[in-house]
C-alpha cells in the first residue's frame, strides 16, 4: 500500500510512470540519493515554469476580457472586435508572427478587396 500511495502522490506531482519507475528502488532501503534530489529539483523547476507560463496567460485572458468589457455604447460587435483585435496586434508585436497583409485584413474595406481578389484569382487560374 505504500509503493501506491507513492506513486500517487508522484504522478499528482507531476512525474509519468517511467520516471516513477527509475527513481522508486526495488528495495526502498536502497533510495538513490542523489538521483532522486536531482528529480525532485527538476520537477519543481518544471512547475515553476508552467506556474509563469499560466500567470501570463491569465493576465493576458484578463486584459482581453477588459478590452473587450470596453467597448464604447455606440461601438456594434464588428468594431469592437476590429479594436480588440488591433490593439492585441500592437500590445505584443514580437510575440506574433504577423505580416502586413495580416494587419491589413483586420480593416473591412481591404478584407473585401482581398475576398475581390481571391475570387478574381481563382476565376483566372487554369
Amino acid at each position: 500500500m505504500l509503493i501506491l500511495g507513492l506513486i500517487t502522490t508522484a504522478q499528482r506531482a507531476g512525474f509519468t510512470l517511467d520516471e516513477i519507475r527509475t527513481l522508486l528502488p526495488s528495495d526502498l532501503q536502497h533510495w538513490d540519493h542523489d538521483a532522486l534530489m536531482d528529480a525532485l529539483t527538476c520537477k519543481i523547476a518544471d512547475i515553476e515554469a508552467l506556474q509563469a507560463r499560466l500567470a501570463q496567460s491569465k493576465a493576458h485572458l484578463l486584459r482581453l476580457v477588459e478590452d473587450i468589457q470596453a467597448r464604447p455604447e455606440d461601438m456594434d460587435c464588428a468594431a469592437n472586435a476590429h479594436r480588440v483585435l488591433t490593439n492585441m496586434l500592437m500590445e505584443h508585436p514580437e510575440n506574433l508572427d504577423v505580416t502586413p497583409d495580416d494587419v491589413r485584413l483586420l480593416d473591412k474595406t481591404d478584407r473585401r478587396l482581398s475576398v475581390r481578389r481571391g475570387r478574381s484569382k481563382k476565376a483566372v487560374s487554369p
